[in-house]
């Protein structure tokens, strides 16, 4: 193999750029030659390549968000504008690819690999919601992120006696509030995966309150069958003893230099990600397990969602009272 891509497609997430400078410094150590394909699949359809040296990639490992761009191609997603993708790979002389990014990403992935083209998934989603790795790239840095938003607003809550209802992301994952409902000590965490009434919510937060506690904290994904605007009034029209406050945290979490973690896991499946493909490996993602990197199967990944531990929702509940 002479040269091998690298593009990041789908949402942005911190430790995308770590991820390229890593599959580019391995590539070239490894006297491969590297193109960087600009904003994902829509540069491969439209033909935005461009080689990438180490100099290139250098200044990127603390950057939030992809130096390469990402953007929606609607193209892609029929045959057509597949076609026109390997052309442009063949064009660019680009004999193995390496894609970074979520579920979509993968599934675009795979339809590359089924059409006979080397190819290598790397997971970036703060969803967290790629089954074959326990961690995706982001994910870590946007906990933290959320983790620093909620202990702020938990400062304000307490000096006004608040109930602070906080929106974080996960349309159909609730991973991340999950998280971080346990992390900041939430009185309550509402996900997709589990339902729950508006009374329950009420009985919680007035429990609190009776409790003597100064504050409540509630959170929720933005995919979970209560919205947040919804908790809120329906908290207020109960008169519990808290006033109710609404925060949506919404694409910062997304954003911000990736923390250390994240780093290191980016750099660990950039690396894995080019030496699987120059071991003949294809139709591949990288995940984590346990502490080792390891290859899994698109089409086992592309099977159903990872789901959050649910367990985590009794440890939030006991450790609330």
């Amino acid at each position: 193999m002479n040269r091998i891509g690298v593009l990041t497609s789908g949402g942005d997430a911190p430790g995308m750029n770590p991820c390229v400078r890593a599959v580019a410094r391995t590539a070239l150590f490894n006297k491969v030659e590297v193109s960087g394909i600009r904003e994902g699949f829509r540069g491969l359809v439209q033909g935005e390549v461009r080689a990438l040296s180490a100099r290139d990639v250098g200044g990127i490992l603390q950057r939030g968000g992809t130096f390469l761009q990402t953007a929606r191609c609607p193209e892609f997603l029929e045959r057509k504008g597949r076609v026109e993708a390997l052309r442009t790979l063949h064009e660019a002389g680009i004999e193995g690819l390496v894609v970074i990014g979520g579920d979509g990403s993968m599934r675009g992935a795979h339809s590359l690999a089924e059409m006979g083209f080397p190819v290598v998934g790397v997971p970036a989603s703060i969803d967290n919601d790629l089954l074959g790795t326990d961690m995706s790239l982001g994910v870590d840095t946007a906990l933290n992120t959320i983790m620093e938003a909620v202990d702020k607003l938990r400062d304000t809550a307490t000096s006004h006696q608040r109930a602070f209802v906080i929106e974080t992301m996960g349309r159909s994952c609730g991973y991340l509030a999950l998280c971080a409902g346990v992390v900041c000590g939430a009185e309550m965490i509402l996900i997709p995966e589990r339902e729950v009434t508006l009374e329950e919510v009420g009985q919680v937060v007035e429990n609190a309150y009776a409790r003597g506690k100064a504050h409540a904290v509630i959170i929720v994904a933005e995919g979970a069958m209560l919205k947040a605007q919804q908790v809120a009034a329906y908290l207020d029209s109960l008169d519990v003893g808290f006033e109710t406050r609404v925060t949506i945290l919404g694409h910062v979490q997304r954003g911000g230099s990736p923390s250390a973690f994240d780093r290191m896991l980016a750099t660990r499946m950039g690396t894995r990600a080019v030496e699987a493909l120059l071991a003949g490996e294809t139709d591949v993602m990288v995940g984590l397990s346990g502490r080792d990197t390891v290859t899994v199967p698109l089409a086992k990944v592309l099977s159903a969602p990872r789901q959050p531990n649910l367990e985590y929702l009794e440890m939030a509940r006991i450790l609330a009272t």
